[in-house]
């Protein structure tokens, strides 16, 4: 369970230091801007990068989940299924993420405390989440692009490309899903 909410990043992630997010990026600012109940529902997984090898380079990598669901709380923190290769099998989990101060950042609770921040989103198509970890010393950062569909839509991977590159770390790895190859289904 801990190393699976090291992996919503999902997601996903990883920092002695917060990710300075660049102004460039257009990240909803308000609770008003960010409506939960928008981004209610079912996503695939169209893309994921890393900034660290380790943490999506094999199917059973920490961070190489795929999230299936997020529901909005009535306390306005966010639950997310997901699905995660485990000793050879496809296994479901369920992680939640506490809403902050600031409504683009959710803290996670695992083995690797982190955050789970939007880098972008038009919550009718399109997601870009992005983990970061508090517990490691070199700052690490795991994101992946959403879409509602599984085989996404050539400007969800354009945007998400984009917005790996505003990232203040190299993204190490690079993982294009839109033809359903790599799923892990329950």
């Amino acid at each position: 369970m801990k190393c699976l909410l090291l992996v919503l990043g999902v997601a996903l992630l990883c920092g002695t230091r917060a990710v300075d997010i660049p102004r460039a990026v257009d990240i909803p600012r308000t609770v008003a801007e960010l409506d939960l109940e928008k981004v209610a529902g079912t996503w695939h997984t169209v893309g994921m990068a890393s900034s660290d090898l380790e943490l999506l380079e094999t199917p059973d990598a920490p961070l190489r989940v795929y999230i299936k669901e997020v529901r909005p709380t009535p306390d306005g923190n966010l639950e997310v299924l997901l699905s995660k290769q485990e000793d050879g099998k496809c296994v479901e989990k369920k992680i939640l993420a506490e809403k902050t101060q600031d409504p683009a950042r959710f803290r996670i609770d695992a083995l690797y405390q982190g955050q789970v921040f939007m880098l972008d989103a038009k919550d009718s198509s399109f997601l870009i989440l992005c983990v970061e970890s508090q517990a490691v010393p070199e700052q690490q950062l795991t994101c992946q692009a959403l879409a509602r569909t599984q085989q996404g839509d050539p400007e969800v991977m354009g945007k998400f490309k984009m917005a790996l590159e505003t990232l203040p770390v190299t993204m190490r790895i690079f993982l294009d899903l839109t033809q359903g190859k790599e799923r892990c289904h329950v």
